[in-house]
């Protein structure tokens, strides 16, 4: 169920109790304009991030955000009085997420997910389908238990180091990077942690960490064998039958730092018992993720093999500038009534019951967030369907469908998520170069069917739950 429960000081400021909008902020056909211009604005240069000579890496996207909310504030779309609001609804999110990354980070200077790739290499036997399939399962774990984020971004360099170790023809090579990070994303469904949308919609909704994955891990099941099928399907004739798997280095040779390592074992278990404890206690998610990720990088400290400042340089601070400055964009459009729209049109798919609002919602979505960006998109998707009129499980489902639209609808385009660009950088360093219309054109054929799948997976779980 999903209907609102005492809320814990801990957790978000829950939708219905928001202010009401002003009303010339509701009417007023010139804020309506502003809104929509400045999201637009603010949202092209997020993915354009346009170069400068006081910027030659690009405009961060914290910087983008941040321009977006000042222009917001000064037009009068949102107000002062918005800000501690709209953080109450992004801070769990944010801080969760920078945590999880410095987490992945430390464990990749230590070498534990070279390690793991290097033993699924062994278990295949060399075969090259059986790696294909369990490279495909080993993102799917990274991406439940580190985000989707960390899954895409340090898997993808080590699985391309340990296909060029394998002289692998570059349509193979291909295959498995496309897997890589198509698995990243669509098997980010289990854990309120695994994506930076549940953890919005989570937030929002009031949902428990226990209920969400109550909800989601069969779903997800659904969503690997079908993300598995589909995957194998596309590529099959570019998948070798056999590997010489032997001229690879043992996986024992990629620990570099023997205590983080053990550490990290201990880290993980502790932070999944956490998260469950954490809902009944009205501890957030974040202040686990944050005690995770302190007891490992004290333990890296403690060492003379990893550079912990240099983790600290390279955890994604400016996600924190973006959330909130990105949301605030969102809520402007909120406060001109943009997001009513929305509202309107799901609530017509409602009316047809659950079937209708959890294959509507998802399929909407997931075209919404492929052209908008899906962290945005997953927030005016909340915030319509909290506006709609539907109730009980009609309304659980499209909650959830929202989820797996906004989970797996960025991979038809390269704009979808920030993760899917940062993507293509890494692998335009590595060599390795993807237009957008060729990625469009496996996105859309590889979404379609897997979010099919999984919306129904969903809905079935819901009818029979």
């Amino acid at each position: 169920m999903t209907g609102r429960t005492r809320r814990p000081a801990t957790t978000t400021v829950p939708p219905s109790k928001w202010p009401e909008r002003a009303e010339h902020l509701h009417t007023g056909s010139l804020h309506v304009l502003s809104a929509a211009l400045i999201f637009v604005f603010t949202l092209t240069l997020v993915i354009w991030q346009p170069r400068f000579r006081w910027q030659p890496g690009g405009l961060g996207i914290g910087w983008s955000a941040a321009l977006g909310a000042l222009l917001a504030l000064l037009s009068g779309v949102v107000t002062l009085a918005d800000v501690p609001t709209v953080w109450q609804v992004v801070w769990n999110a944010t801080v969760t997420f920078v945590a999880l990354i410095i987490i992945s980070l430390l464990l990749d200077e230590a070498g534990f997910f070279r390690w793991a790739s290097l033993h699924v290499a062994r278990w295949s036997g060399g075969s090259g389908r059986r790696l294909f399939t369990l490279v495909i399962l080993l993102g799917a774990a990274v991406s439940a238990l580190f985000a989707n984020d960390g899954a895409a971004l340090i898997l993808t360099p080590i699985v391309l180091a340990m296909l060029s170790a394998l002289n692998l023809r570059p349509a193979t090579t291909l295959a498995f990077v496309l897997a890589t990070g198509f698995i990243a994303d669509s098997a980010s469904l289990p854990l309120v942690i695994s994506n930076l949308v549940n953890i919005v919609s989570a937030d929002f909704f009031n949902l428990s960490f226990a209920q969400y994955a109550g909800v989601m891990i069969p779903v997800n099941l659904a969503a690997i064998a079908a993300s598995l099928g589909t995957l194998t399907l596309m590529f099959r004739r570019d998948l070798p039958r056999t590997l010489n798997t032997a001229q690879l280095d043992a996986p024992a040779s990629a620990i570099r730092d023997p205590r983080v390592f053990r550490v990290g074992w201990g880290v993980l278990g502790l932070l999944l018992a956490g998260y469950f404890a954490a809902g009944p206690l009205g501890v957030p998610v974040s202040a686990v993720a944050v005690t995770g990720a302190a007891v490992l990088y004290a333990a890296a400290a403690r060492g003379q093999v990893i550079s912990t400042r240099a983790v600290l340089r390279g955890a994604p601070w400016q996600i924190v500038v973006f959330s909130l400055g990105m949301y605030l964009v969102v809520y402007g459009l909120r406060n001109a009534g943009l997001t009513d729209l929305l509202g309107t049109l799901l609530g017509r798919i409602a009316q047809g019951g659950l079937w209708s609002a959890t294959l509507g919602t998802g399929f909407v979505m997931a075209a919404l967030s492929s052209v908008m960006n899906n962290l945005p998109s997953v927030l005016i998707g909340a915030i319509a369907i909290d506006d709609s009129a539907a109730r009980g499980v009609v309304r659980e489902g499209m909650i959830y469908a929202n989820v797996v639209g906004n989970d797996l609808g960025p991979k038809i385009t390269p704009i979808g998520s920030l993760a899917t660009l940062l993507w293509l950088h890494v692998l335009a360093r590595s060599g390795v170069r993807i237009g957008w219309g060729q990625y469009f054109r496996v996105g859309i054929v590889l979404t379609v069917p897997v979010l099919l799948v999984t919306l129904t997976a969903l809905a079935l779980r819901l009818q029979l739950g």
